[in-house]
């Protein structure tokens, strides 16, 4: 069983417009580009005994897979490149970009057969493991770069190199083919996580890229049929759609300190793709800091746009945060109330952040992930899954953490629970659904013990095909893990 990574709708005729998983495919471009695709991003104060004052950074990419998606599996591009952005002071600006490039080399394995050396169709022809790639037919590596500044500034990219002052290439661990071809997966793909020197950074830092369960949980099959379910039902009333699914996630641990302004403790982040289209010129094709807002707030016809733009510009999606469609469809299926519009209380959501809370002392309006480092991590068995509505402040939308159930939030947001709390919605200055519990009824049962049944039982059907790699290493005594790396 792998560990989840804690972490509408059209109604009627206009139903078939928005893919609700986090942004797994969510805009038309972007869905004939799968590797490019950036389907979660996490930020949070690390929680993981001994990493206090680390933020981890999680961004999932290449969403949807199987885990029996052989030959091939599931390469990252390497005709592109994948950035976390940080904005360090509000401007919507990314002040700090840390850079993930990818090579996929192809060694062409042979096996003689009618006497000849007859390539072979396979990713590996024998067993593999962190020692022994021999057998493996394809090597990933990738490079990390960093570059602070503004974009429009003739900064230096500098490279990000292992603690023991190795070069800066770094080994992706191969997709878990199957318990013959690399036993104990788990145990190989911590090999592949590397303590490392970031320039600029007081202290090393973790980085890790491989495969990992998907942590996004949701009920998405009945969402698609005209939001076949009880959005007032029982939070643990359905099953996650994403159970059997994998992600390639690429993970960064690093001293707040090192991410954060001065006197600011205030950071916004997102994760972009860019490959290289037509002549050559790289062009952004995905883009993604708070769940959700591609799905749920942006218009179909502006989906591409979206992912092609850069926060500083989200003026230009102004109307869709100050008015809503998603409440209007939902009162048309269920007759909930509507919350007056223009929603202020959205704009503090999606582009401000909350005041007093996590929003910088100046901000430009945009569209991040915006985490407050000061506020002290709750641990895990204290968690609250709905974030800052569960009164866990450490939970979203401060910051993301794997547990935070962002579609339960998402929805109450929407229909008006923070309707005077952190803006008004028109003229309301009270949640006009009186505090509703709205949900998709699928529901991680615990911050340890993600992807199984969402009673809380283990489901024997949640492990699959047997053991796949967690994403987090383990507390004492706890059946998974509680941070954003596997073990080292």
């Amino acid at each position: 069983m792998k560990l989840k990574m804690k972490p509408l709708f059209f109604c009627l005729s206009l139903l078939p417009a928005v893919a609700l998983a986090s942004s797994h495919r969510e805009a038309p471009f972007i869905s004939t580009l799968p590797q490019m695709d950036a389907s979660d991003f996490y930020m949070f104060m690390s929680y993981e005994p001994g990493r206090q004052g680390y933020v981890t950074l999680l961004a999932n990419y290449n969403p949807l897979q199987d885990p029996t998606g052989g030959p091939n599996f599931f390469p990252l591009n390497d005709k592109g490149y994948y950035d976390f952005n940080i904005d360090t002071d509000g401007s919507g600006h990314a002040d700090l970009t840390f850079r993930f490039k990818f090579t996929n080399t192809y060694k062409n394995l042979t096996v003689p057969a009618g006497g000849q050396a007859i390539a072979v169709p396979l990713l590996n022809i024998g067993p593999v493991s962190a020692t022994n790639q021999a057998n493996l037919n394809r090597i990933e590596t990738y490079t990390l770069q960093v570059r602070r500044g503004d974009a429009d500034d003739p900064v230096t990219w500098q490279p990000v190199v292992t603690a023991a002052g190795s070069a800066g290439t770094f080994t992706k661990p191969v997709d878990d083919i199957g318990q013959k071809s690399i036993a104990q997966y788990a145990n190989y793909a911590d090999s592949y996580v590397y303590d490392v020197v970031v320039p600029g950074c007081p202290r090393p830092g973790r980085v890790f890229v491989g495969q990992r369960k998907d942590g996004f949980v949701v009920n998405v099959g009945e969402i698609f049929d005209l939001v076949n379910l009880n959005p007032l039902g029982p939070r643990d009333g359905g099953r996650n759609a994403l159970t059997h699914k994998d992600v390639t996630t690429l993970a960064l641990e690093l001293p707040a300190s090192c991410l954060t302004g001065a006197s600011n403790p205030i950071i916004g982040g997102w994760t972009t793709s860019s490959m290289a289209l037509g002549g050559g010129n790289y062009v952004q094709v995905s883009r993604l800091g708070q769940p959700l807002v591609n799905e749920l707030v942006i218009g179909l016809k502006d989906k591409d746009k979206f992912n092609g733009s850069m926060p500083s510009n989200d003026a230009q999606f102004l109307k869709y945060v100050t008015n809503p469609s998603v409440p209007v469809l939902l009162h048309a299926l269920f007759g909930t109330q509507v919350p007056q519009m223009p929603r202020n209380d959205l704009v503090s959501v999606y582009l401000t952040g909350v005041k007093g809370l996590n929003q910088p002392m100046h901000v430009t309006p945009a569209e991040e992930l915006r985490l407050n480092t000061s506020i002290k991590p709750t641990p895990p068995q204290l968690q609250n899954d709905l974030g800052v509505l569960g009164h866990d402040l450490a939970g979203f939308p401060n910051g993301r953490r794997p547990y935070d159930d962002v579609v339960d939030v998402t929805l109450r947001v929407a229909e008006g629970a923070l309707c005077g709390a952190v803006g008004s919605c028109g003229n309301q200055t009270s949640d006009p659904n009186h505090g509703a519990p709205f949900t998709d009824g699928a529901r991680s049962p615990g911050p340890t013990a993600a992807t199984e049944h969402v009673t809380g039982n283990e489901n024997p059907a949640d492990t699959y095909l047997g053991y796949f790699p967690y994403l987090m290493p383990p507390l004492p005594g706890a059946p998974n893990g509680v941070n954003g790396l596997p073990a080292n």
